[in-house]
């Protein structure tokens, strides 16, 4: 397909004075957005469209001479990235790092793909390399505590019902927000004695079928009941008299109830957030909440479980005091000098190969563990150690030690007595 077939895109809205300038270049895109638009979602297309019209302008202005996509260089691309570095949005603000990454890495697909694609427009090579793009931030995700959330929850239950229906919907079946607003008339589903909510095709193109809570059933069909006509009129279940629903209405809806509960700014992904950790930390499966969240892998649903594990919680809160311990010990040490240092010193257990320095108020669930193991075994020849051992035990006041050394002494001297 030539230049010449492109679609009218780029002669059309936002792209007219870009095209009028830098022809060669904005047909091309053009073209490519055609292209992506029968493959991906609608959302994908229009942040695509974005971030190439966004270089465009760029090129307008840095690279007025270009006559074609061919023409762009290395050093076009390293002065793009010091542009994205120094912009700002409209309220002043520099642009976020997922910002400047995102656009990048569209901008590196559109030549990736042009050039596998065999364009003759395309450069030889792509401009662009990996090392370009920020690494993509791993931050844990954002949630209300048991607290904040149960403050939350009763500020929801005092709403009209239909904001109430919306931010319940969210909180308790942790729906992306896009989900929420497709949801069909009638999304409820019955099987046995359970009632489930089917969640239409969402990010990860899959739908998927969710349990519902009592409530919310009772919810949904009140209100299916009341709006009827208006449901009917605009084809999904969240409408109402002033139209259906979007995800700016829902943000609006979950901050009013956030500042009526006093628990400070809230968005709305972070009641699916806090779903998801409140199931981990109570024992739900980690496969259970992928599939309550529409995952498609366990390694999404795994970053959860890393603000909710509990085992690494049980096991730090049973070794604390013995930390603690240990901390106190050495600080106390430090403070009195030589005496304290003495006393540990004095309390040091004597080892077969050497010597074990622990502070004596220090529990060890390893103390004389081999000489009390049933695989222990010992010969005559051990016999001067074992008194060394018995007696440093003696000396220091250990009793245990004592008599757990007496014990295999004696039955040593009985073993080989009877040979």
């Amino acid at each position: 397909m030539s230049v010449s077939a492109a679609s009218p895109r780029p002669n059309a809205g936002p792209w007219a004075e870009l095209t009028a300038q830098l022809p060669a270049v904005t047909l091309v895109m053009g073209r490519y957005l055609d292209q992506t638009a029968v493959t991906l979602r609608p959302a994908s297309v229009k942040a695509t469209d974005l971030a190439l019209r966004g270089f465009v302008g760029f090129l307008v202005e840095h690279r007025p001479d270009l006559t074609s996509i061919a023409g762009i260089d290395r050093e076009t691309i390293e002065d793009f990235k010091l542009f994205l570095a120094r912009s700002v949005t409209a309220t002043g603000k520099p642009l976020a790092t997922n910002t400047i990454r995102q656009r990048l890495r569209l901008i590196k697909v559109f030549f990736d793909r042009i050039i596998e694609w065999d364009w003759p427009q395309a450069p030889r090579r792509n401009p662009i390399v990996f090392g370009d793009i920020p690494p993509r931030p791993d931050p844990l995700p954002k949630f209300l505590d048991d607290a904040n959330a149960a403050r939350f929850m009763q500020a929801a239950y005092q709403q009209d019902p239909f904001r109430r229906l919306c931010v319940l919907l969210l909180a308790r079946t942790g729906m992306r927000v896009g989900e929420l607003c497709d949801l069909d008339p009638d999304p409820v589903v019955q099987i046995g004695d359970c009632h489930w909510l089917r969640v239409p095709v969402g990010k990860l193109r899959n739908d998927r079928y969710i349990p519902l809570h009592p409530h919310l059933v009772e919810d949904i069909a009140t209100h299916r009941q009341a709006n009827r006509e208006h449901i009917g009129r605009h084809g999904f279940l969240l409408a109402d008299r002033t139209g259906r629903i979007d995800r700016h209405r829902v943000t609006r809806m979950v901050r009013r109830v956030a500042k009526q509960a006093g628990v400070g700014h809230v968005h709305p992904h972070q009641l699916r957030h806090t779903l998801a950790t409140q199931a981990i930390n109570r024992g739900m499966r980690l496969e259970a909440v992928a599939a309550l969240l529409g995952h498609k892998t366990l390694e999404m649903t795994m970053t959860y479980a890393r603000i909710a594990d509990r085992t690494v919680a049980d096991e730090y809160f049973a070794v604390t005091d013995q930390v603690e311990n240990l901390y106190t010990n050495r600080l106390t040490a430090d403070a009195e000098g030589p005496n304290m240092k003495r006393l540990r010193t004095e309390h040091q257990r004597m080892l077969g190969n050497g010597w074990c320095h622990r502070p004596a108020q220090l529990d060890c669930a390893f103390e004389s563990i081999c000489e009390t193991c049933v695989h222990f075994v010992v010969a005559i020849e051990f016999a001067p150690t074992l008194q060394r051992q018995h007696d440093h035990a003696a000396t220091h006041h250990q009793p245990q030690r004592a008599a757990l050394f007496s014990g295999i002494l004696q039955q040593l001297h009985q073993e080989n007595h009877d040979q």
